[in-house]
């Protein structure tokens, strides 16, 4: 059926989310015609407490895991700065002022925000550091940062945040199938490769045909 697309919920700062992109990059190459719409879950956001020792082991096992499973670089030097504050919101904030700008530059800005953070160990969380990232992908740096401080970036990042919990999205990533008469499918609750993604998005549309509306997360995987 024409006019398919994906819903992506994810947050820069979700390393499951970086070890997906590869798989998400390879559907993609498979099915070019399909559009992505990035919306941001809010991982961490307006968290204000510097990491302990405690969480840097935390996160060091979650990178371990995704690293392991996917092969992708990770570096620890922004987790490692001191006084670091695992807060998400300003990276989030970041790529939906570049998607309300161009959508279509969304998603490989999240890429780049990503990369930054994970694989060259920067900080993401400074805005001249994201200001910097969206000059790479060709942006206007100032027109950037206007918009990343603007209220009305603020308040559309909150819009995402609650529209994740709204359609009951657990986790990230997470990937739905929507259609033109607003029904909605789960492709994934979490990270998955590009074949089984490929295998659901083809399992949905057997069905569609007599499905009728639900919301995305009741949907088996």
């Amino acid at each position: 059926m024409s006019g398919r697309f994906l819903v992506y919920y994810a947050d820069p700062m979700c390393s499951w989310c970086y070890g997906f992109g590869p798989e998400l990059d390879a559907l993609l190459r498979e099915r070019p015609s399909l559009r992505v719409d990035v919306v941001m879950g809010g991982l961490r956001p307006y968290n204000t407490a510097a990491a302990d020792a405690g969480f840097r082991a935390m996160i060091a096992e979650h990178w371990a895991h995704v690293a392991g499973e996917t092969a992708l670089p990770f570096n620890d030097a922004a987790l490692a700065r001191e006084g670091f504050v695992y807060d998400t919101e300003p990276a989030c904030r970041a790529v939906v002022a570049v998607r309300d700008a161009d959508p279509s530059r969304a998603l490989p800005y999240l890429k780049r925000v990503q990369r930054a953070f994970y694989a060259e160990g920067r900080d993401v969380t400074d805005p001249e550091v994201l200001a910097e990232l969206a000059s790479d992908e060709g942006l206007d740096r100032a027109a950037f940062l206007a918009s990343h401080a603007a209220q009305a970036a603020r308040d559309a990042v909150r819009r995402d945040f609650a529209a994740a919990q709204q359609t009951g999205v657990a986790g990230f990533p997470t990937l739905v199938l929507g259609y033109p008469d607003r029904r909605c499918f789960l492709v994934t609750s979490g990270f998955a490769r590009a074949a089984r993604l490929a295998e659901r998005l083809d399992r949905i549309a057997s069905i569609a045909g007599t499905a009728g509306s639900r919301p995305a997360a009741a949907l088996p995987a």
